[in-house]
């Protein structure tokens, strides 16, 4: 290959830089005698077809994402430094996650914000050394703190059981939130600065108590052995050490402002370019008797956040958009110049009514609660048992709507004060992705009952969906098939236990087909599946040789998925969505739910798992 060869088929995205390197170097190397220094990372010749990035796709438990050796390498450059954020470009929530009160997840959160549930309640008897120390106080608490899946997130139980519980819910929670924006697969090597560092997510937690610390501090004795960190610095670490993250990763104690505040820092770090898009969150567990106090809530909240700009390009769901933010002693946000006349205003006071007086978590509630509200077009008025009303949009003096807006304003009894303005985002008028001409449906999980757990939730999702919409009276009950596979394909890490299903023809056949699976362990007709535990994967070592990733550009062009499917199937990275990036999409509007996990109590060491733990989350 000479030169010329060379550099246009780096241009065109079909060779990673680090072989491109390579290839120069030994080609002007033979010629002059002189070493060629690596190709720029913005070298790109357009932001669709830029210079893949050389990072591997890896998603811990020796499984592959990626393309062969340079797996993480794309077909286009997520941010070049022309299509950088600047310091007032609106940002967008691409993925949303939580836990709270009475509310194992978002669905059920909004429903108690519609009815104007009352989430309090004694305190769990799972807790008993706080019942005993305030008996007939109530609160407002999570219900399992002390459940956790080790195995799904790689961890030994011993360490499981040593990591705060606090850092474990935001672990998960930072997880579903990822899984809702497409980002724990391989679109998350897609995420690059404009330095062309992949990966590029940034993680920012909001938190301020340690009680697992103390309470394990109050249990020592001698030679108790090793006993829980009291830093915060766990939170953003774990998740960001996990997935090989080269973003920024913080925590930050600000008191009730907290989780607002990562948002803020977050925000600040997209646009200064430091990372291509951010998860930021708060956590708040009451562990320790010393804060046990009538009123107290409890709660873990998370959202991914990307410049309004890029999720469109790149075909995001748009849950809301943050329009600017402000953090610091009677700080405000810049405000729209359009702004609707009638806005939902989120403050500590309206949390607490919902959640309690939940600490570090209240401000990224808060925000939870503004993007519910303007997604939805429903207000939820701030009032104790007050159940949600119509939101209709305003219009301006040429009688154009108005987005729906929410101001967001927490204020710490210590006197800071983090701010937010959440915007409606109205997409465009345009057709649903069908997922183009169809692929498999694919699956995956870290053990066989992880697998088994995870298809049944997602035939008892689509099952629910599809009654939905029949009810509603869509002509085409439950989400495209199609669209669906293809989200899943693209947007989900790939785990070691594994199962491909045909290209869906209908939500029938494929809810029949996971309820088989789930119950009998049985792929079915023109199914397989796959266990890669104890490195089993990629037998020929074909991630290992740099002719991989043309040889999978050959066999997609060609049609051949049947045959992509059985090289994932025995643990060949297959980047779909670098194969795939050529057929434009949006992410469906209805996301599939997270990933199943067998939560167990792990305690201050002890590992009391039973003997089989039940899907729970």
């Amino acid at each position: 290959m000479d030169e010329r060869e060379i550099l246009t088929r780096f241009k065109a995205g079909t060779l990673g830089r680090d072989d491109a390197a390579r290839l120069l170097n030994g080609a002007r190397q033979s010629r002059t005698g002189t070493p060629l220094p690596p190709p720029r990372p913005d070298a790109a010749p357009d932001s669709d077809h830029g210079a893949p990035d050389g990072h591997g796709t890896s998603v811990g438990r020796g499984t592959s994402g990626g393309l062969g050796a340079s797996g993480g390498q794309r077909a286009f450059d997520g941010q070049s430094a022309a299509d950088r954020a600047t310091s007032t470009d609106p940002i967008a929530v691409v993925g949303i996650a939580g836990r709270y009160p009475l509310a194992p997840d978002l669905h059920a959160h909004w429903d108690n914000l519609l009815s104007g549930r009352d989430t309090s309640s004694a305190v769990p008897a799972a807790r008993p050394w706080l019942a005993s120390s305030a008996p007939g106080r109530r609160g407002h608490f999570l219900d399992g703190v002390a459940d956790f899946d080790p195995e799904f997130h790689g961890i030994t139980p011993a360490e499981g059981a040593l990591m705060d519980p606090q850092e474990r819910l935001f672990l998960e929670v930072a997880w579903d939130a990822l899984e809702d924006a497409g980002y724990t697969g391989s679109r998350l090597d897609a995420l690059t600065t404009a330095s062309g560092a992949s990966r590029a997510l940034g993680v920012f937690v909001g938190a301020a108590s340690h009680d697992y610390a103390l309470l394990a501090a109050g249990a020592w004795t001698p030679g108790a052995g090793a006993t829980p960190r009291a830093g915060h610095w766990g939170l953003p670490g774990r998740l960001a050490a996990s997935l090989e993250l080269t973003g920024p990763a913080q925590a930050v104690d600000t008191a009730e402002c907290s989780g607002l505040t990562a948002v803020h820092l977050a925000v600040g770090a997209l646009r200064r370019g430091e990372c291509a898009a951010a998860v930021a969150g708060g956590v708040e567990l009451l562990l320790h008797p010393a804060r046990l106090a009538d009123g107290a809530g409890e709660g873990v909240g998370a959202v991914v956040l990307k410049p309004l700009h890029r999720a469109l390009a790149d075909g995001d769901r748009v849950h809301a958009v943050v329009r600017d933010t402000a953090s610091g002693h009677r700080a405000r946000p810049r405000q729209p110049e359009s702004r609707a006349a009638e806005e939902a205003h989120e403050s500590r006071e309206t949390t607490a009514r919902r959640i309690g007086s939940a600490g570090a978590v209240t401000g990224i509630a808060a925000l939870t609660d503004a993007v519910l509200q303007v997604r939805h077009g429903v207000r939820i008025s701030g009032a104790a048992d007050t159940a949600g009303v119509p939101w209709p949009r305003t219009r301006d003096e040429a009688g154009r709507e108005l987005p729906r807006t929410a101001t967001v304003e927490i204020a710490a009894e210590g006197g800071g004060t983090a701010w937010a303005v959440v915007e409606e985002y109205a997409a465009e008028p345009g057709g649903t992705d069908t997922g183009g001409d169809g692929g498999p449906l694919l699956l995956s999980a870290p053990t066989p009952a992880h697998l088994a757990a995870t298809a049944h939730r997602l035939a008892d999702w689509l099952t629910a969906t599809a009654q939905a919409d029949a009810d509603a009276g869509h002509p085409a009950p439950g989400p495209p098939p199609a669209g669906l596979a293809r989200a899943l394909r693209v947007g989900r890490a790939a785990m070691p236990c594994r199962i491909a299903l045909p290209a869906p023809r209908d939500v029938a056949e494929l809810v029949a087909r996971l309820e088989h699976f789930a119950d009998t362990g049985e792929a079915g007709p023109e199914a397989a599946t796959a266990d890669l535990r104890d490195g089993r994967g990629d037998p020929l070592g074909l991630d290992g040789l740099p002719e991989t990733r043309d040889y999978l550009i050959a066999l997609w062009r060609a049609g051949r998925t049947e045959t992509l499917t059985r090289l994932w199937l025995n643990g060949v990275g297959v980047d779909w969505a670098a194969l795939e990036a050529a057929s434009p999409w949006t992410a469906p509007s209805q996301p599939p739910p997270p990933s199943a996990r067998l939560r167990r109590p792990l305690w201050l060491g002890a590992d009391r798992a039973p003997a089989d733990p039940e899907p729970n989350g």
